[in-house]
């Protein structure tokens, strides 16, 4: 699915942008606890991007489930509230925002249950 495809690349170009903008621009300015957690934040949307244009690119090849379209769904679910949690909390050291993080890391899981099924369906 064309939207998919759009939804991964996007976030493919900001895992680059914002992994650069932490090398550059966040090193000796957060402590070092914080620059880790910004990389792992950078390095799951990355994942996750490349997972959601594999699944636009599945769903452009296989015949049409639903569970596809919810992996795809839930990655972006879980980009948004495991690394999105992840980046203010690197930005504002507000520890409480590490309670949302699992939140993304099960829509992560649950995505990748989704794409697990639909291959067993599918292929």
């Amino acid at each position: 699915m064309k939207l998919f495809i759009i939804i991964g690349a996007i976030n493919a170009l900001l895992s680059v942008g914002l992994g650069a903008f932490g090398a550059h621009a966040l090193e000796g300015r957060v402590e070092a606890k914080y620059l880790d957690t910004w990389n792992t934040a950078v390095q799951y949307q990355m994942f996750h991007a490349t997972g959601i244009l594999i699944i636009g690119i599945l769903m452009g090849n296989l015949p049409a489930t639903g569970l596809l379209s919810w992996a795809g769904w839930l990655m972006l679910v879980g980009i948004i509230f495991f690394s999105g949690s992840l980046y203010i909390l690197s930005l504002t050291g507000i520890s409480v925002l590490g309670a949302i993080t699992p939140i993304g890391g099960v829509a992560f899981l649950a995505a990748w249950v989704c794409l697990i099924i639909a291959a067993m369906k599918v292929l």
